[in-house]
């Protein structure tokens, strides 16, 4: 609704009959006195609007009106209007709503408050109708190497990157109900990818205090089981991880822990000789990287036992709990 802050009209005074006697012998002055009444006492109900006066102690005056009134006699001006309903906001209102509205927001609260967490969902559902997109070489400081992949699927059809984004939407939830800032490299908001190098990039500008990229293996049926990807010490062109193999350990070994104690998922029996961890040189998103970051494989998605628990909700919501925890552990929340 729409309020118009201009007075309205006056109301019309009350034609009188001519033909009774006692108005043609109404002195001027009578008259006039009645004409100037009305706007005496709107002129005065005005005045006490506007300086905040209450009754108390006031000159003596015309009797107080009821509260409906003295509230939006600016308004309207008349003694006799009822309506409460029209009455327009006042000033002093309008602008304590406005302050409310631009008042900054209470900072966050919980034990991860100011704390930067990226968390990278692997790949993109549209990667595969962008694959000359996809395909295309970017520098990883120690080679060059295709800026993404269309992931891998379930027998099924259900996509790794369904998968990812899913996980870390629920991750994004948990980690900030402990008062994390969450930054995610996408959030399929784009057609496709984006690429490593830019996947990298995120994470370093937003200075992040921790990275995880979130991601699904394609390997054969009888391959089971979680594993976290870390850094390996490299150093070429853009690529130099010296100072973030330590810290990504220590992150890798918490969600590691973690994941496999929420999920009741074993590490891998195929690669990390049991331990679920995984040293890696060939991964642009973690060479670029010049804040702690891994990687989790969170399961086969080839292998009947394992995918019929990537594509449960309950079990990723379990995953996404593990990934939290083992974030928490490491930043110390």
């Amino acid at each position: 609704m729409r309020y118009d802050d201009s007075p309205p009209p006056p109301e019309s005074s009350s034609s009188v009959s001519p033909d009774r006697p006692w108005y043609t012998r109404r002195s001027t002055l009578a008259v006039a006195v009645a004409a100037l009444a009305p706007t005496a006492l709107a002129g005065w109900v005005l005045t006490q609007v506007l300086t905040g006066s209450g009754h108390d102690g006031q000159p003596p005056g015309p009797k107080a009106l009821p509260a409906s009134h003295t509230t939006g006699a600016g308004a309207h001006g008349g003694a006799g209007d009822a309506k409460a309903s029209t009455t327009t906001p006042s000033p002093d209102a309008s602008a304590s709503a406005s302050a409310s509205a631009s008042a900054p927001a209470a900072p966050a609260k919980g034990p991860l408050a100011g704390r930067t967490v990226v968390i990278d969902p692997g790949h993109n559902t549209g990667n595969f109708k962008h694959t000359s997109e996809i395909d295309r070489q970017v520098d990883i400081g120690t080679n060059r190497k295709e800026c993404d992949t269309t992931g891998t699927t379930t027998n099924s059809g259900y996509m790794e990157a369904e998968f990812t984004l899913d996980v870390s939407r629920r991750t994004r939830t948990l980690l900030e109900s402990k008062g994390a800032k969450v930054v995610f490299t996408h959030d399929a908001d784009r057609p496709w990818g984006p690429c490593i190098d830019e996947r990298a990039r995120i994470g370093n500008e937003a200075k992040a205090d921790a990275v995880v990229s979130v991601h699904a293996d394609g390997v054969s049926a009888g391959n089971r089981g979680f594993h976290i990807i870390l850094p390996a010490t490299v150093k070429g062109g853009a690529a130099d991880t010296s100072k973030i193999v330590g810290p990504s350990r220590d992150l890798g070994e918490r969600i590691a822990g973690n994941f496999a104690r929420s999920t009741g998922s074993a590490p891998a029996n195929y690669l990390g000789s049991g331990t679920g961890l995984v040293v890696r040189d060939d991964l642009g998103g973690l060479n670029l990287s010049t804040r702690p970051k891994v990687f989790i494989e969170c399961g086969n998605m080839r292998d009947a036992k394992d995918a019929a628990q990537l594509t449960s909700p309950e079990w990723r919501q379990k995953a996404a709990e593990g990934i939290t925890n083992g974030i928490v552990g490491f930043l110390g929340g």
